[in-house]
Order: C-alpha cells, then structure tokens, then sequence
C-alpha cells in the first residue's frame, strides 16, 4: 500500500470528509481553508448513500444526537396543499439500505467533523489559508500559500466551484446562472402550530417556484427554502441576506402553511442566493492532482445530493489510493468510477428545476405520473455503496 502525504484544498464537507478517509488509511493529510471555519445554520440532507460513509468514520452516534430521522419526503400542490405524492424513509429505507436518512444543520455536521478532525494526529488543518497555485515537479506537488510551501504526494481539490485548483487544471470559465435565486431560513419549532410540525420533508411545487421545509437541531428548528424563477439578480453568496418582505412577496398566494412559516421568518435570518451550475467536466485529475464535490461537478439542490455527491467522492478517493500502485492510476480509477453517476446527478437535479416549475395542463399531467413513479425513483441512488462500488 502506498505511503501518502495528501494535501486537502477545501475545508468543507467534502474536504473534511476526505480528509478522514484518507487518515483512515493511514496517510498523513493537510487541509488548507480560506475562511476561519464559520457556517451558517442551513439545513442538509444526507441520505444513505453518504451516511454510510459518515458511519464507517465513526460519526453515527453524533450524528444521531444532532439530527432528524424524516419519515417520509411528501410532494404538495402549491396552492391547494393536495398530497401529489410521497415516499417513505425512517425505518423503511434503513431497512432496504442498511443505512439512515438524516435531516441536520449545516453548522451541526461541519462541528461534529471538525471535532472528529481534530482529534486525529494524522490531519493538520490551516484556517485562514488560502492556496494560490501549485506545482507538479519530481514526483512532488507543491503548493504556494503567501510564503508558504507545502509540498505533499497528491493534492485534492475540494474549494467549490470556484475552484482555484479546478481553473490551474482546466481553465476558468464554464459557470452559468440558472435563473434561480433561492431563499432560506429557519424558524423556532415552538413558535409553529401543532400542525406545521411533522418529521417530514415537505416539498411544494408551484409555478415557476418551490418551496422545502423540515425539521433539523434535533427538531429545533424548522429549515426553509424557498426557489423562485427570477433574473436580474445573480449575487452568488450564502451570507447575503434578504428581505423577509421580500420573500413573502414571492410567494403572496401560497398555501397557508407556507405563509405561516414565511410569516415567522426572522428578517435577521434570511439569506438569498443565486444558483449557479457548470456541465460535468470530461476529465479531473491531471498527475497527481484530482477534483471532488462542486469544484468537479457543481450540483443543483433539487435532488438533494450535492453533500452526499461529495462525500461519496472522497470516501472513492481512499479506496483507490489504497489499492492502488501509483497516484495516477489511483485517480484515473477514482474518475471512471465517478464521472458518470455524478453527471447523472447533475442532469437529474437540473430537471428536476424544470419539473417543480411547471404549471397548468403540464403540471397536472405531471402530477398523475410522479404519484405512480415516486415510490421507486431514487433506489439508484439511494442504494449505492461507495465504500465498495468497482
């Protein structure tokens, strides 16, 4: 088995996660991230595929402590509230899976893989570090952080999808606004009616627009985004706040239980941001330098896998290094087996945008199918294994 020195780009989950897989096999790992670590308190969703990842590193018993088990996703009609269709987790998809569904905060899961980071001798994280560029040179990759250097065997680039390792490797470009800008807040369970409050994930689809709310913080908090159609705003950041006055207007009409929430949005608390995406790439790795997570594939929140994307990449990663011979070998294997159910991702999520925001006939049509189709629809991706897919 190689002996490795890993250099992590990227402190998120993806990052984090990666850096724990790789310390697992032994390897020795630095992460550098640029920000001082801070999150805000938006909700995640991780769902079997990814959870049995996050277990294998030991975390289920934290995780337990901080999340929501849902027991069923519930698909509603904007404006009348009508049940179109649903799907049961909990109990259910554990049993197919072997593996939970969990709802959370954001804040929660990077706190609970922080701690578990650094406890670990074999990983040294730099906060407030931002890499510049690297260096492949004698079997070596270089990376130039100010006057820092750190020089390791494989670097791995998690920083998103403005990737600065993506841009040394590929060229800039390829972004592109969606046409969706997308609101979120959470609100105090204790300050909903009895009947807002269910273990559920609610997702309402309406004309041009959808709205998603479920419990996380161990049912504390109530998570709330909201994703509307508009140009003209395309500001790509997920510590701009926004108006709650704003938010309500977008959705004037909607169903009581959404104005009820929207109602007790503390304006403190509300964020909006635009949605970006990028086509999958044809290649990530050159030498010994590969992409994970948004900086490789950019995914959409509509199938709710961009965290579970990424997490399943790192824990892939690991396991190719660690049967491998050589670097790039390992990270060639690594793309072959993840390009392709990434990029599926990807154009399920894309569509998904369209199908939430149809309207008239279309959407009736639609509606008629999904409650036929919805039962069986994410087996695939559900029931992956990246811990042992060939």
């Amino acid at each position: 088995m190689l002996q490795l020195n890993v250099i992590i780009v990227g402190g998120g989950v993806g990052g984090l996660v990666a850096a724990l897989c790789c310390a697992r096999n032994g390897y020795t790992v630095r992460v550098l991230e640029q920000t001082e670590g801070e999150d805000l308190g938006a909700g995640i969703q991780l769902s079997p595929n990814c959870t049995r990842v996050l277990h294998t590193l030991g975390l289920a018993s934290e995780l337990e402590n901080q999340a929501c088990v849902p027991e069923a996703v519930e698909i509603r009609d904007w404006q009348s509230g009508h049940l179109i269709a649903s799907k049961s987790l909990g109990t259910s998809i554990q049993r197919v899976t072997g593996y939970p569904y969990y709802h959370m905060g954001r804040r929660d899961l990077m706190r609970i893989l922080r701690d578990k980071v650094n406890e670990n001798p074999l990983i040294e994280m730099y906060w407030n570090t931002r890499a510049e560029g690297f260096e492949q040179r004698a079997g070596k990759v270089l990376v130039t952080s100010g006057k820092k250097e750190l020089v390791g065997d494989v670097l791995l680039g998690a920083d998103g999808i403005h990737s600065t390792i993506k841009d040394k490797l590929f060229g800039d470009g390829g972004r592109r606004f969606t046409g969706h800008a997308a609101w979120r807040a959470t609100v105090p369970m204790q300050e909903l009616p009895s009947g807002l409050v269910s273990p559920v994930a609610a997702l309402w689809w309406g004309p041009k627009k959808h709205f998603v709310h479920y419990p996380i913080k161990s049912g504390e908090l109530m998570n709330c985004v909201g994703v509307v159609e508009k140009n003209g705003w395309e500001e790509e950041s997920w510590v701009t706040h926004g108006e709650s006055g704003e938010l309500r207007q977008d959705f004037t009409g909607w169903h009581k239980d959404i104005e009820t929430l929207i109602d007790r949005v503390d304006s403190s608390d509300c964020y909006k941001w635009a949605l970006y995406d990028r086509d999958p790439l044809s290649s990530w790795s050159v030498g010994q330098v590969t992409l994970l997570g948004d900086a490789c594939h950019p995914t959409l929140p509509f199938l709710a896998q961009g965290a579970a994307m990424a997490i399943e990449d790192a824990a892939v990663i690991a396991r190719c290094l660690q049967d491998a011979t050589s670097i790039e070998s390992a990270l060639k294997y690594y793309e072959t087996l993840r390009i392709a159910r990434t990029a599926r991702i990807q154009a399920g999520s894309r569509r998904n945008g369209r199908v939430f925001h149809m309207s008239g006939i279309v959407a009736k049509m639609r509606n008629l199918v999904t409650s036929a189709t919805m039962a069986d629809s994410f087996d695939w991706i559900y029931e992956y294994d990246p811990m042992s897919v060939n």
